[in-house]
């Protein structure tokens, strides 16, 4: 079967994918949408037409960045509301606040995260990363599920990473309660979990019009980086002496290019399930391939471990009462 791709460049700006494209009288949820790629995806949905709500967990900056791009793109149709992820009883608020806005939703775009943060705890007691990133989402999502089926057809778009890579779901302590914690390691199992939320969101829903899709937005510099110790992405080569990214890397825009396809190009209705990156359908990763960067490796579509993930993820939730 030939990969889906989108008919423009993988560099190409976010706004670029939606400049033939109306979304009047759609809503859209973005999380994290306060800086870095979620400002760039909320930009481009705007400048489409469409609703957009802002879940944020620093609803000041939130609102300063809602009305720059009210301005800069002429539909003030955007909303800020406070979200927590590390909390599931904020998850619960935010649900209920976005439910009374939007009992239609069409995009719901799960984008905020944190990276390679010190060992801690979310107000749950789940480990940081795997609880905001992977465990809160969830929550959030199934929570808005009546809005995106009264919208059906809908789209989920759950941002992973090649991140992904460096390790599948850690099943017998993703809190890092009986091992030495490691933040990459801690990282790698939240993007292997954001990957096979959308699979199995995909299978139970797709029938009903939800589609779900994994996408990894590319290398960007952004605040994602803000935990990694002094000096350590000039190591990783991310950044040269001053400071300058690599070549190799996206910018925002181009890195928020992916998810706004996800949500919205025809070429992807009623698909799911997949894991998309660079406009297009990621493959197998190819260790030999003369492009490294491009590819999932298959624990981050496995069936079997998405049902497994959604099994042990609403154990996880309700053992907390929440």
């Amino acid at each position: 079967m030939t990969p889906i791709k989108s008919p423009l460049a993988p560099r190409a700006d976010a706004t670029d994918v939606l400049k033939d494209t109306d979304l009047t009288g759609q809503t859209a949820v973005v999380t994290g949408a306060a800086s870095g790629l979620g400002v760039e995806t909320v930009r481009a949905l705007l400048s489409a037409g469409a609703r957009v709500i802002m879940p944020v967990r620093d609803t000041a900056r939130g609102e300063e960045v809602a009305r720059d791009l009210a301005q800069a793109t002429g539909n003030s149709d955007v909303h800020v509301l406070h979200l927590d992820l590390g909390s599931l009883a904020s998850v619960r608020q935010a649900a209920s606040e976005i439910l009374a806005l939007a009992p239609q939703i069409k995009m719901l775009i799960n984008n905020a995260g944190v990276m390679a943060t010190p060992q801690g705890q979310t107000a749950d007691g789940f480990e940081t990363q795997f609880g905001t990133n992977h465990l809160g989402h969830f929550q959030l999502t199934r929570l808005l599920m009546p809005a995106l089926l009264a919208a059906a057809p809908a789209r989920v778009v759950s941002l992973s990473s090649s991140g992904h890579r460096i390790s599948d779901i850690r099943w017998d302590d993703p809190n890092f309660r009986a091992t030495p914690y490691d933040p990459w390691q801690a990282y790698g199992q939240s993007k292997t979990a954001n990957a096979l939320f959308a699979a199995e969101l995909n299978r139970r829903y797709a029938d009903q019009g939800v589609t779900a899709n994994a996408v990894h937005p590319g290398g960007i510099m952004t605040g994602l980086q803000k935990h990694m110790p002094e000096g350590e992405a000039q190591r990783r080569g991310w950044v040269d002496e001053n400071g300058v990214p690599n070549p190799a890397f996206k910018t925002p825009a181009q890195g928020a290019s992916t998810s706004v396809w996800a949500a919205t190009a025809p070429e992807l209705d009623g698909v799911g399930g997949l894991f998309l990156e660079d406009l297009q359908q990621s493959t197998p990763l190819d260790e030999a391939s003369p492009n490294p960067m491009f590819g999932y490796k298959p624990h981050a579509l496995d069936a079997d471990s998405a049902r497994r993930l959604w099994t042990l993820s609403e154990q996880m939730i309700d053992q907390t009462g929440k």
